[in-house]
């Protein structure tokens, strides 16, 4: 399996079972295991969850930051490498608020993934199961996720949806 796409709400356990199953691949193969993460700290709750986040992977992980260059981030992976992205809608999130071209990012992106040279975990939350949003800004947001998803999903080997900590294989 070369790309996997993880879906889930928040809390769901997606990045838990992306961060695991690469830790056993690394173990079972070898390679270098590569957290790539997309979140920006624009305030100290999130500052102390990302530093939570780094402090829980230990020191066997490389941490790559890609806050809007995902595709750049992935093109400079090896074929040693054993790479997580978590997650997706927060580079989503950044790509729309820096007022980048939505589509053209989401095609470098499934272009990245189709180049991988090694295994990828895509972490990323499904946003597209609750009621409409109220407010333009969060309706184009939930729309683009859904697209990138479906691109993703199309894209990828295998992809997993998690609910309650369960995976559920969608696709391979």
């Amino acid at each position: 399996m070369k790309a996997t796409l993880v879906l889930g709400g928040a809390r769901s356990g997606k990045s838990a079972l992306a961060q695991t199953a690469a830790e056993t691949q690394a173990r079972e193969h070898g390679g270098r295991l590569v957290m790539i993460v997309t979140a920006q700290a624009f305030d100290d709750e999130m500052a102390q969850r990302i530093a939570r986040h780094r402090e829980d992977r230990g020191g066997a992980w490389t941490t790559v930051e890609a806050t809007h260059d995902l595709p750049a981030a992935l093109a400079r992976l090896t074929a040693g490498d054993i790479a997580v992205v978590d997650c997706l809608t927060l580079w989503l999130s950044n790509v729309m608020l820096a007022e980048q071209d939505v589509e053209a990012a989401a095609d470098a992106l499934v272009e990245a993934v189709a180049k991988a040279p090694c295994p990828l975990w895509l972490v990323s939350n499904e946003v597209g199961l609750g009621i409409v949003p109220e407010n333009a800004l969060a309706r184009r947001f939930r729309d683009d996720a859904g697209r990138l998803h479906q691109r993703l999903a199309q894209a990828v080997e295998r992809v997993i949806f998690v609910a309650a900590g369960l995976p559920l294989t969608l696709k391979g």
